[in-house]
């Protein structure tokens, strides 16, 4: 099958959307498709690489369509050229809360007649509801009953759903991980320090991550429960958690790493006793299904997207509310018969439809949907 995957995003730069949609090509071109990558995201050097343009380290195309815009601003070159060119079987179009480059490839591909699948990777907020209140009923017109929508979460699909009310198929496509990279994994060590437990948490430092409520939840946990804490990754929110730590003297017991690559990721998840998720508005959460996988206890927000593959009192512990989950850490850290449970439970199993056999499934089911109903709709 020809795939053409079209992202506004895309490494070089480093998020969930780029990740996933990289990870995805990969596992798609090793199962023996033909798989190519449309972004809007520019090489390293600033030059877009032009259609039919690739990675020689990359299983797959990668073309890069940068419009000349400040700011580098994902809003793409027309898809045109290379729909004529390489003549897909289907589209997978990969959208975020903000995708302008996405938006505009589902909005121009309901001329062609070609299926459609759109993946949402973020949790829907009241400005997102608004504005695809707008797009979707436009899309349904255009693409009758061939476009196919999916999201990696049953949160992330409540609000879509909502929207969409029928116009549209909408279906829970998790995200993927290679799970033999952590069923290899030996039992982490113990890592106490002073019997101190130490809890990880691993993300972009960036606004909508809530990485200051992240500090706040530490806080309260810590007058209960002694604590220390690795928080991993790097972002704009930085200066102001590391103005929150000096100002509350937690700069003691509680690290900022920066960012630091996957390997080096698992060996900090290796020596955690507790992960944090406490963002509100997360759509799925990648790295607490990775300490998952490495047999850490999560807390997380009960409603999101954690609680997938996290039930509280199996693979960790929910909370509603920072004060709840501020409450399930003091639990956890003060409790290490608790701990040690979840931390076997979660060696000893894994959440298979998260594995890349049944992620790819998943989504040839979706591309036969779109492919059927799309040529239903042009007899």
């Amino acid at each position: 099958m020809r795939i053409l995957h079209v992202s506004d995003c895309f490494p070089p730069r480093l998020g969930g959307i780029e990740v996933q949609v990289d990870e995805l090509a990969r596992a798609q071109s090793a199962a023996g498709h033909d798989v190519t990558v449309a972004t809007a995201t520019p090489e390293p050097d600033g030059t877009d690489g032009g259609p039919g343009v690739g990675s020689d380290e990359l299983p797959f195309r990668v073309v890069r369509l940068v419009a000349p815009l400040p700011w580098e601003l994902p809003v793409g070159r027309s898809l045109a050229p290379l729909l004529e060119s390489l003549k897909p079987d289907v589209v997978h179009v990969h959208a975020g809360a903000v995708s302008p480059f996405a938006w505009r490839a589902v909005h121009s591909l309901g001329m062609t007649g070609l299926p459609v699948v759109l993946t949402v990777h973020s949790m829907w907020g009241p400005v997102s509801r608004a504005v695809y209140r707008t797009l979707v009923p436009v899309w349904a017109r255009r693409h009758g009953s061939g476009l196919v929508m999916t999201t990696v979460s049953e949160a992330a699909a409540r609000p879509i759903r909502a929207v969409v009310d029928g116009r549209l198929s909408v279906h829970v496509v998790s995200n993927g991980i290679d799970l033999s990279q952590w069923n290899a994994e030996a039992p982490p060590e113990p890592d106490a320090e002073d019997g101190i437990p130490h809890v990880v948490a691993v993300g972009r430092l960036a606004p909508r991550k809530e990485p200051v409520n992240l500090l706040r939840v530490l806080r309260e946990a810590s007058a209960t429960a002694p604590l220390r804490a690795t928080v991993v990754g790097d972002g704009p929110a930085r200066p102001r958690m590391e103005r929150y730590l000096r100002r509350h003297g937690m700069s003691g017991w509680v690290r900022l790493t920066g960012r630091l690559d996957r390997s080096e990721v698992r060996t900090v998840l290796a020596g955690a006793d507790v992960f944090l998720a406490p963002a509100s508005r997360e759509s799925f959460g990648l790295a607490a299904l990775e300490a998952r996988l490495a047999g850490v206890p999560v807390v997380g927000r009960a409603g999101g997207g954690v609680a997938d593959f996290v039930t509280s009192g199996r693979e960790g512990l929910l909370g509603g509310t920072p004060r709840e989950l501020a409450a399930a850490l003091a639990r956890l850290a003060s409790d290490p018969v608790l701990r040690g449970r979840i931390a076997a439970h979660n060696r000893a199993t894994s959440p298979v439809r998260c594995s890349w056999p049944a992620v790819l499934a998943a989504f040839d089911s979706c591309y036969d949907a779109a492919s059927a109903k799309t040529d239903f709709a042009h007899l």
